[in-house]
């Protein structure tokens, strides 16, 4: 059986081959040939392997053979080449590593377990070639040539040093990098690769490893599900190291696009291998323990990991909590590290293999001695030599083996069958492998029954064809691949937790379903022991978390994860803890005070219960009972002499108004509304008017009075009490066409202010027309300004022609009230504006009222010897002015 190229290999790779081939001439097995001429004249082709083969550390023939690759050894032996003599074989150096070992015995009962089976290839026995590739690439590739070539190292051929590889299919390796290196090697042949551990994303490219398949998830789902842990418990600020290797390189690549993703920040990102200096494992050592970020993602070998973790033993080293990829997590080894107390990580499901334990227990001195694998493992669990005792050059004999030891009771990694997670991925490549095998040497009866021709020649590229499509269940265990030769990515979280006897276990507390809905993909089913034994959840992060009513300010040259907490702004909350923006509140909405929700703005307006509504009514009410008061008083002495001569009715009609004056302020009082808008501009419009017609009135009559006394002067009939009613009625029927206008065309109408006070609402009247407001305004300022001015002009006369220095002050007062009022009303704020327009009303009234009618009043109550005509007309002749 001889290396030959499947049928659809393109000549140039079979050209990089060959030049491979001599690449690797010192360490593999390449093929050279001589040419002779035999009797017949035939020419023959004498081939032989370049290189001595190396044994595998198991096999056992078959009719079809499976390849077996695993890094049971973690070193291989250097030496320097002189470059004048062939090199020395490679060999593994080294301790030997018993997980390993179980890996490589649990195909060989896989094998045994098909081959005694009457349903899977009944019949036809399976072989195995396994090998240890040491954990390198160069006896990777030896291995590879060696699984291809065969072990012959000289046949005759008529062909071209050609034919079929050894076996149609191999398992492993445990590693990315010798998996890759493997791959080249085979991959043009056709030879299908199934990995129980090589779990790098950069393998499922079918474009440059079309042959290759694997049981385990690639790592970009693990670095997916890291991320995704991560996240869950809200670490943002970690750190992160790895194997200096595809699978470290490619995994933790995947795993910072994934954490990117997530808002998970690295403070550090650290390379290193067991070959590194072991300054370069110093300083990586040194990071971590310097560093702020309190969570280590470890995506490390369990080779590289051991040697890191005895470098931080060396020295103090603050806690930090472990998150570790499938790699290390998981193996049983590295629970002897009490650094990683705590430590959670992914790792494949859990499994039971029937039959398993006992096979590996099924262990005897003389089957041990068979093998130079398991002698070694033996020697090495027990201390003792199998054979003679050899001199350790001291004088001192080493103990011999003498049968007594007991593998039952032996606590190693090997023996160790309750996490079996590893072992059921090379359980379930091996199954695959003799799946496929069966669907093209096996063929199902009418009768039930499986005929299977085992003198069939399967080639690789078969095999390879057939894996593709397999879709079988053992154990429990769903076996297939997808387009890209990977499986279902279904992990379960495990825990390192210290259990009272000081022992470290791993525990399943978890499971994570990568074909979940993001939000269901993660389970916790069980308490997490944390770091330092705590059962609290640590926290890593490099900022504090935002609260609400806060947002994240990033930190100049920083990532992302460190920042500042900055209060929202004026109007603008955040609901969530560490959000990147404050959110607007509604228009009729505003921060409370922990601006962490909106609350509808409260809502202003000038009210009856508030002090200064209550004031203003009062005031209001206190006028109009004055004006009435007073009316009953000028009603009750309208005979009197100064009730006449004030001409009593205008004056009843004067405080009739001022009390509509005093009563229409208390319609700007309350809640705005549709009716009491309109009512109240055009109320106080009219009433005021009114008022000022009255006192116009009363200053025209004074003028005329006196005009009337000059001899010849008749100008007193022109200007009797009709001519006084017309001419109230005239101006205040101006006022009420002007108010008309108004609301027919623009009326008043309640609105929300929510400009004047952001963080509340000011129920006003909007004046609709700002025409028709300040022409209403204007008209009763003319009407005042005239009457002032014909005030003015009668301040002269003689005190017993009515009040006419009393209308002017009271004149000088309204009208520096309302000249006042204007600014005032533009610049006060929200219901201010209101008051102050109230205050104006009140006030312009009240200084009516006083001036032209409290002196009366006075003179009418408490002196009422001077209420006689007598006396008034004893005034009149004793101004000399007149």
């Amino acid at each position: 059986m001889r290396l030959s190229p499947a049928p659809a290999l393109d000549p140039s790779l079979a050209g990089s081959l060959v030049l491979l081939h001599l690449a690797v001439v010192a360490g593999g097995l390449a093929l050279l040939s001589s040419a002779s001429v035999s009797a017949s004249g035939l020419e023959s082709i004498r081939c032989r392997l370049q290189g001595t083969p190396r044994p595998p550390a198991f096999s056992q023939d078959g009719d079809f053979v499976i390849g077996g690759v695993f890094s049971i050894h973690n070193y291989m032996h250097t030496v320097e080449h002189s470059y004048t003599s062939l090199p020395e074989p490679l060999q593994c150096t080294g301790s030997l590593d018993s997980r390993e070992l179980r890996f490589s015995r649990a195909m060989v009962f896989a094998v045994d377990e098909i081959n005694n089976s009457s349903d899977l290839l009944p019949g036809v026995t399976l072989g195995y070639q396994v090998h240890d590739s040491c954990t390198t690439v160069p006896m990777a590739v030896k291995v590879a040539f060696q699984l291809a070539n065969g072990l012959d190292p000289m046949f005759d051929t008529g062909e071209q040093c050609s034919g079929s590889p050894t076996v149609t299919a191999i398992v492993g390796e445990s590693g990315s990098t010798p998996t890759i290196s493997m791959l080249r090697i085979i991959g043009p042949f056709g030879i299908p690769q199934v990995s129980h551990f090589s779990t790098c994303a950069c393998l499922s490219d079918k474009k440059q490893y079309p042959t290759f398949f694997r049981t385990i998830p690639s790592d970009q789902f693990q670095a997916a599900a890291l991320a995704h842990l991560i996240r869950h418990f809200g670490w943002t600020w970690i750190g992160a190291v790895r194997s200096d290797s595809d699978y470290g390189n490619y995994g933790m690549a995947a795993f910072l696009q994934a954490a990117q993703e997530e808002g998970i920040c690295v403070e550090y990102s650290e390379a290193f291998s067991r070959t590194s200096p072991l300054s370069r494992v110093q300083r990586v050592a040194d990071v971590i323990r310097s560093s702020t970020a309190r969570v280590v993602v470890a995506f490390v070998s369990s080779w590289d990991m051991k040697i890191l973790l005895r470098e931080m033993e060396r020295l103090p080293s603050p806690p930090r909590q472990w998150i570790g990829s499938e790699s290390w997590v998981t193996d049983p080894d590295m629970l002897r590290f009490g650094l990683c107390a705590g430590a959670i990580g992914i790792g494949i499901q859990r499994s039971v293999i029937p039959g398993l334990r006992d096979f590996l227990l099924d262990l005897s001195p003389q089957k041990v001695s068979k093998s130079p694998t398991l002698t070694e493992f033996w020697e090495g669990a027990f201390g003792c030599r199998l054979g003679t005792g050899t001199s350790t050059g001291v004088g001192v004999e080493e103990k011999v083996c003498d049968g007594s030891e007991d593998i039952q009771q032996l606590q190693a990694p090997y023996t160790d069958t309750s996490q079996l997670r590893v072992t059921n991925m090379v359980y379930k490549a091996v199954y695959a492998i003799a799946h496929a095998i069966h669907s093209i040497v096996c063929e199902e009866r009418e009768n039930s029954t499986v005929n299977c021709d085992k003198n069939l020649n399967v080639k690789p590229t078969q095999v390879l064809e057939r894996l593709r499509g397999v879709n079988f269940s053992r154990n429990g265990y769903q076996v297939s691949f997808d387009a890209n030769g990977d499986p279902v990515a279904t992990y379960e979280l495990v825990n390192w937790q210290r259990q009272e006897s000081g022992k470290m276990e791993l525990v399943t507390v978890g499971l994570y379903d990568g074909s979940l809905p993001p939000d269901q993909r993660l389970d916790i089913e069980r308490e997490i022991t944390w770091v330092k034994n705590s059962t609290q959840v640590p926290v890593s992060v490099c900022s504090e978390s935002c609260p609400p009513g806060t947002r994240k300010a990033i930190q100049k040259g920083k990532p992302v994860c460190c920042y500042d907490c900055i209060q929202c702004a004026e109007g603008e909350i955040s609901n969530n803890t560490d959000s990147s923006d404050c959110l607007i509140c509604p228009e009729e909405y505003w921060p409370n005070a922990e601006s962490d929700r909106c609350v509808p703005k409260p809502v202003e307006f000038l009210s009856f219960h508030e002090v200064l509504g209550i004031i203003l009514t009062a005031c209001s009410v206190g006028g109009a009972c004055l004006a009435i008061a007073t009316a009953t008083v000028f009603y009750r002495h309208r005979t009197s002499a100064i009730v006449r001569a004030n001409n009593s009715e205008l004056s009843f009609l004067l405080l009739f108004s001022l009390a509509l004056c005093f009563l229409c302020s208390l319609t700007f009082i309350g809640q705005p509304s549709e009716w009491s808008c309109m009512l109240r501009h055009t109320a106080f419009g009219i009433t005021f008017v009114l008022c000022i017609s009255c006192v116009l009135g009363k200053t025209i009559v004074v003028l005329m009075a006196f005009r009337a006394t000059l001899p010849a002067s008749n100008v007193m009939k022109w200007f009797g009490p009709p001519q006084q009613r017309l001419t109230v009625v005239s101006f205040t029927f101006v006022q009420a066409m002007i108010c008309t206008l108004w609301l027919v065309l623009s009326p008043p109408f309640p609105i929300k202010n929510l400009t004047t006070y952001k963080e509340k609402i000011i129920l006003e009247c909007d004046v609709g027309s700002a025409i028709g407001f300040w022409a209403v305004l204007g008209y009763i300022g003319l009407l005042a300004l005239l009457c002032f001015v014909l005030a003015f002009l009668a301040r002269k006369l003689p005190d017993n022609f009515n009040e006419a220095k009393f209308i002017t002050f009271s004149m000088l007062i309204f009208c520096a009230v309302w000249i006042t009022f204007i600014p005032a009303y533009v610049s006060s704020p929200g219901k201010l504006t209101v008051a102050v327009e109230i205050f104006a009303i009140i006030t312009s009234s009240f200084g009516l009222f006083f001036l032209l009618f409290v002196p009366k009043c006075f003179i009418i109550l408490f002196r009422p010897e001077k209420n006689t005509k007598k006396h008034l007309m004893e005034k009149t002749s004793n101004d000399k002015r007149y």
